[in-house]
């Protein structure tokens, strides 16, 4: 029997993951184990679903719960993941929804969902592709709206997995994953701690067979469809923050600096639209 809660507010301490915590909050809401995020909006659920999380709750609008129920239940089955028979399911009236910051985004449906532990960058890398992997490392990036937007231009564009440094945002803040529509949980990624990036991230990579590419203008920058690129069996593409761009000791160590070939009077794109660019001349197309 569905474990369905019908609720006339929102001041239960239940739905204290969809009102009152922050996103640093639900990070740590369980202790030491992986903690809590939000997946917005039943497409972002379902991905996260097909991709084996698992959800601590949902808050669904009352008149959209049939249908949402059943686009859920299907996702579930077709992955042979447990019903959600067993999990609290909160439902609310359309006013108490609008309440909730996001509402039009939110198309009738949350869900809290538990966070799985990222592998270390040793065997993160270990899993993913033997032959001529591309991978994308954020540093620094600050804006949730630019993560999901790269991880969105990774998933489409042949970028077989993503490193991101911990002083950017968290690719599964739920504007990031309401951005990038769910393929934050299609794309394998994980976290490198922001000092140990900085100390030995790229002597680490570069241990690990791969040459980097440091997206930034330098005297010897080369384009991004140059073709001594294209011949270099595991690379990695450095993207940085929205401002002051990589850190100089990222070029720096870096086996390349690319550029994408711009109109005079331009020097520089958005770093989510720069991403796109980069992983349309770089990625692995053909094998997705």
């Amino acid at each position: 029997m569905r474990n369905l809660i019908f609720l006339t507010d929102l001041a239960s301490p239940d739905l204290d993951p969809y009102v009152r915590l922050n996103e640093a909050q639900l990070f740590h809401a369980r202790g030491p184990q992986p903690g809590l995020f939000i997946a917005e909006s039943p497409k972002v659920i379902e991905r996260a679903l097909r991709a084996g999380y698992r959800p601590a709750s949902l808050l669904m609008e009352e008149k959209t719960l049939a249908r949402d129920l059943a686009d859920l239940d299907h996702e579930m089955a077709a992955n042979q993941t447990a019903g959600l028979g067993q999990t609290p399911i909160y439902v609310v009236n359309n006013q108490l929804i609008r309440q909730l910051a996001g509402y039009n985004l939110l198309r009738g449906a949350l869900a809290a969902m538990y966070r799985v532990p990222r592998p270390d960058l040793n065997h993160f890398l270990a899993t993913l592709p033997a032959a001529h992997p591309r991978i994308a490392v954020l540093e620094r990036i600050v804006n949730p709206a630019n993560v999901g937007a790269i991880f969105r231009s990774a998933a489409a564009l042949g970028i077989d997995g993503v490193i991101v440094t911990s002083d950017s945002a968290d690719p599964l803040y739920r504007r990031s994953s309401r951005v990038a529509m769910g393929t934050v949980f299609q794309v394998p990624w994980t976290y490198i701690d922001a000092h140990t990036w900085q100390t030995a991230g790229i002597r680490q990579l570069h241990r690990l067979g791969y040459q980097t590419a440091a997206m930034a203008l330098r005297h010897n920058t080369v384009r991004i469809d140059d073709p001594q690129l294209a011949r270099v069996d595991k690379l990695a593409i450095i993207l940085g923050s929205e401002g002051p761009g990589l850190a100089e000791q990222t070029i720096a160590q870096s086996d390349f600096s690319i550029k994408i070939p711009m109109a005079a009077g331009v020097d520089s794109l958005n770093v989510a639209a720069a991403s796109a660019l980069a992983f349309w001349e770089l990625g692995n197309r053909e094998n997705n």
